[in-house]
């Protein structure tokens, strides 16, 4: 990446990790925990087997190959081919690093997991579920930015790693998206 992007991305991580209290430092650590959002996930699946009955099954078995996938490629494709250190492992940002309870996570964050899984579902389940309840188009991405903007001011990531992380991730959700339509229609069509 040029120098006056990373540059730029340092001072907006700066920035926002800055911005910190102690009631937002317990709020985002929620945010930022998966097993926060499990009232969200049951919604969404309650809503896919309300929309979808017998075929839900095999939507929520794509939804896991997505979180599997999504996992794999951040992981392997990103963080272990361009092995950026997250922030909170640069030993020149240290201190001026807000780290709230100590929790940095591994060594690299270049694309954030956390964006990239959420974007991933974003996108697959708005894709499924929008038409029928539009809410989900308003509600998704925004629980998507709010992840995002917890892993920066927690000091785990830079804006890049979740911005790239969120595209990388709609990019997945958007290609299991077609190959469940395509499976559902070339397979799926009769079985109501």
């Amino acid at each position: 990446m040029p120098d006056f992007l990373l540059e730029a991305d340092t001072q907006l991580f700066l920035l926002i990790n800055g911005w910190h209290t102690t009631f937002f430092d317990a709020v985002m650590v929620y945010i930022s925990a998966k097993l926060f959002w499990l009232p969200l996930y049951l919604l969404l699946a309650y809503l896919l087997i309300r929309e979808y009955k017998k075929k839900a099954l095999i939507a929520l078995l794509f939804v896991a190959v997505l979180v599997a996938l999504t996992d794999q490629v951040s992981v392997h494709l990103f963080k272990n081919v361009f092995e950026r250190l997250r922030p909170c492992h640069d030993e020149e940002l240290i201190p001026w690093i807000h780290l709230v309870n100590n929790h940095c996570g591994g060594t690299y964050g270049f694309v954030s997991s956390h964006a990239t899984n959420v974007f991933g579902i974003v996108v697959f389940i708005s894709g499924l579920l929008s038409m029928r309840y539009r809410w989900l188009v308003w509600v998704l991405p925004v629980w998507g930015l709010l992840v995002m903007y917890s892993r920066v001011y927690l000091g785990v990531h830079y804006p890049l790693d979740v911005l790239a992380g969120a595209v990388v991730g709609a990019f997945l959700g958007w290609i299991i998206l077609k190959a469940y339509l395509f499976t559902e229609k070339k397979w799926l069509y009769r079985w109501n």
